[in-house]
């Protein structure tokens, strides 16, 4: 399910329970709400609220976490993309077909990333054959002085570089959060609303109460879920500056 379907559905389980507590609140006699009754019910709500508070912002620092991770990965494929050109130009006319074969490869591996970045697009990991063909045209490279064989070796450092900021991506490209442990946090919500139900009576100040904190937690599951998939939702990281990071060639 999508981000924002697992919004909605937290938000009508939270005000299901909500609206439960407020069922039994009317229909269960005062004896059996005593003083000492109510007690119980607020103390079981707060150490289940306690709970719940803890697991979701323990999920948000993790989610926000990994968000920024990759983006700086991103950055860092960015940098090493223009790092590579920049070498490559420095190396001359010899590297000049190399520069073209890395603006064939740079929107191929980005449209890679991106699509990896789909959770329903699971798949094998496969270098690009663009990728490829550029690494092998680097190493194939005869340098005839000291100056160009430290420019080579600098690409090679900015390749390996590369590969391991894209290797990286690619192992946490399904690091979603699992279903059982999504199921068991909602479920601790609707909990504790329903016992916010049972202890109060029905009016307008209470219901709107109810629509707004079951929006928020819904709004806070929305929230950790995009940041879970920054290459796809509402939330997702910008392709645009790897894929703009290098001027076109000149005739």
């Amino acid at each position: 399910m999508t981000a924002l379907t697992v919004a909605i559905v937290t938000f009508v389980l939270v005000s299901g329970g909500a609206w439960l507590g407020l069922y039994f609140r009317n229909v269960l006699s005062e004896d059996r709400l005593r003083d000492d009754v109510r007690d119980v019910i607020k103390l079981s709500a707060g150490l289940i609220g306690t709970m719940a508070a803890l697991v979701v912002s323990l999920l948000i620092a993790s989610a926000k976490g990994s968000y920024d991770t990759k983006t700086t990965q991103i950055k860092q494929i960015t940098a090493n993309i223009i790092q590579i050109d920049l070498d490559l130009e420095q190396y001359g006319p010899d590297a000049q077909n190399l520069r073209m074969m890395l603006r064939r490869a740079v929107p191929v591996l980005i449209n890679q990333i991106w699509n990896e970045g789909d959770r329903s697009k699971v798949s094998a990991y496969s270098a690009t054959a663009e990728g490829l063909e550029l690494v092998k045209g680097v190493q194939q490279l005869q340098p005839g002085n000291d100056s160009k064989r430290v420019l080579q070796a600098q690409v090679l450092s900015a390749v390996a570089s590369l590969v391991q900021a894209r290797l990286s991506l690619f192992t946490q490209s399904n690091n979603a959060i699992p279903t059982p442990f999504l199921i068991i946090l909602i479920f601790w919500l609707a909990i504790i609303f329903a016992c916010f139900g049972l202890l109060v009576r029905p009016n307008r100040v209470v219901i709107v109460t109810f629509f707004v904190g079951g929006l928020s937690v819904a709004c806070a599951i929305f929230l950790i879920l995009e940041m879970g998939q920054p290459f796809t939702g509402l939330m997702q990281i910008s392709s645009e500056a790897p894929r703009h990071a290098l001027a076109p060639l000149g005739p």
